[in-house]
């Protein structure tokens, strides 16, 4: 397999296989996109583009922007949109599909074959009542969280790039056309094993959905005595340490159905996603989630409950149910467990000792009882000094009740005093584990206004930014601040 860009740059000279192509028509609708009027380029990931051996500069040729804004095919592309199903906040919505996103193919790159995928670019027959669209604001978000997730060190699929045009979208009010070049090793669900164990007339389809899943991401499965079962449990594992990371960052994803869930365990869907600003576990970022099921401190339940919605799609393949159920017991010690070890990182602790997640808890109450700002609290914490007389003010200060969190540092301080913590090299630890920039729906928001104005400079700036988010960059401080009184009017819906 082989794609590669010539000297300019340009997506010409690339070759484009589909592994997925080869599963046959059951699985997928071959289609062209639907191309944009006058496209123009409106931000570019360095990152994405050296994770696929581009060159990290945006391309100069027309050719590649008219092939990434769906006007053109370059040689050899054969753009599908696959066919899945899934439950969607709890209930199941039966077919869905790629209602506008198109899979262009595959390339060769030094982390091994990368799909492409364009969302945005057109209705499909799987898109409804939708247009096929996106409008430039959600396109907006979604590069920018693909690639401050990727900057945290979040497993996510990611974003090569966005383009516009001035063609007219509706949603709540007219906007603007904008295409996104998603990345990804592979884009299948939960919600394509669902759909062939639930929907497809042929039960050999979800045998060969799965042959193809474990040969091409899960080949170690292969050995095991039940490859379907081992499977199930890979993506149950993945999915733990996914979880574990969203929360360990403060991350909501806002609608996670099963057919947003990654069979590799990558967050993917960007759509009304949220970072806590105030510590809050009942938060809710997705203000069409009007019963709280997606709520902050649920995702990793709803976590689990999907996993029940892939075993039970697996089902025909398992027979036994005790064998399903044993795969899934592993999320039940994988994801505290996963947790406990992001959440000690976060509090530089360097050991494993008891009572090291009553110290964690006993923090997180304290945090939502006086609504302190998560990452900042967190990074703070960083610079906490163990001496007799340090000056700690700038964390006791993020707190309402101090005297309840001078008890809760006391018993921090002896808790690192026990394992000889040294508070120059906690430090370094903490901010490894501890983001001083993360995407705010407020730092979004202006990047979105700016673009709307024609100045995509913002959305170009917080790409740089949040690549690097542990670092202090001190000239992008104030993107590390305290979000303004206007953020809590920012509302996120599904059409977000």
């Amino acid at each position: 397999m082989n794609a590669v860009v010539d000297a300019t740059g340009s997506f010409a000279s690339a070759q484009w296989p589909n592994r997925f192509q080869s599963l046959g028509p059951a699985f997928f609708t071959p289609l062209p996109p639907q191309g944009m009027p006058d496209p123009h380029w409106v931000a570019w990931s360095p990152e994405c583009a050296r994770l696929l051996g581009l060159p990290a500069e945006r391309p100069g040729d027309a050719d590649t922007l008219a092939a990434l804004s769906g006007n053109t095919l370059a040689t050899g592309m054969n753009p599908l949109a696959s066919v899945y199903s899934g439950h969607q906040f709890g209930v199941w919505a039966g077919q869905l599909g790629d209602g506008r996103a198109l899979w262009l193919g595959e390339m060769a790159t030094p982390a091994g074959p990368m799909e492409l995928q364009l969302k945005g670019a057109g209705l499909t027959p799987y898109s409804r009542m939708g247009d096929g669209r996106a409008v430039l604001r959600s396109s907006i978000r979604e590069f920018l969280c693909s690639e401050a997730m990727a900057g945290l060190g979040v497993p996510t699929t990611r974003a090569l790039c966005i383009t516009g045009s001035r063609l007219p979208v509706r949603r709540e009010e007219v906007e603007t056309a904008a295409v996104v070049t998603r990345v990804a090793p592979s884009f299948i669900r939960f919600g394509h094993f669902e759909h062939f164990a639930h929907t497809a007339e042929d039960p050999a389809a979800l045998q060969q959905l799965a042959d193809f899943t474990i040969d091409t991401l899960y080949p170690a499965c292969r050995e095991a005595a039940q490859p379907v079962v081992a499977l199930l449990e890979a993506v149950t594992e993945r999915t733990a340490s996914l979880m574990a990371d969203w929360q360990a960052v403060g991350f909501c994803h806002g609608v996670m159905n099963t057919d947003n869930m990654s069979i590799l365990g990558l967050t993917i869907d960007y759509g009304p996603f949220g970072f806590l600003d105030a510590f809050d576990p009942g938060h809710i970022c997705n203000h069409s989630d009007h019963q709280g099921r997606y709520a902050y401190a649920r995702q990793p339940h709803v976590a689990f409950w999907n996993l029940h919605a892939l075993a039970q799609g697996l089902m025909p393949l398992i027979g036994d149910s005790d064998a399903a159920l044993g795969a899934l017991e592993r999320y039940k010690t994988a994801f505290p467990d996963a947790l406990m070890a992001r959440m000690r990182a976060k509090l530089g602790l360097a050991t494993r000792q008891e009572g090291d997640h009553q110290l964690v808890e006993g923090l997180l109450e304290r945090m939502a009882a006086d609504r302190t700002d998560y990452t900042i609290a967190f990074r703070r914490l960083a610079g906490f000094g163990t001496t007799a007389g340090a000056d700690n003010a700038a964390i006791r200060d993020l707190f309402i009740d101090r005297e309840a969190f001078d008890a809760w540092a006391t018993r921090y301080r002896g808790r690192l005093a026990e394992e000889g913590s040294d508070d120059t090299e906690r430090a370094l630890r903490m901010n490894r584990a501890n983001p001083k920039y993360v995407l705010r729906n407020h730092l979004a928001e202006v990047a979105i206004r700016d673009a709307r104005q024609g100045n995509f400079s913002e959305v170009e700036r917080l790409c740089q930014i949040l690549a690097r988010p542990y670092d202090e960059q001190p000239e992008w401080s104030a993107y590390a601040d305290f979000p303004p009184a206007w953020a809590n009017q920012i509302e996120v819906s599904c059409s977000s």
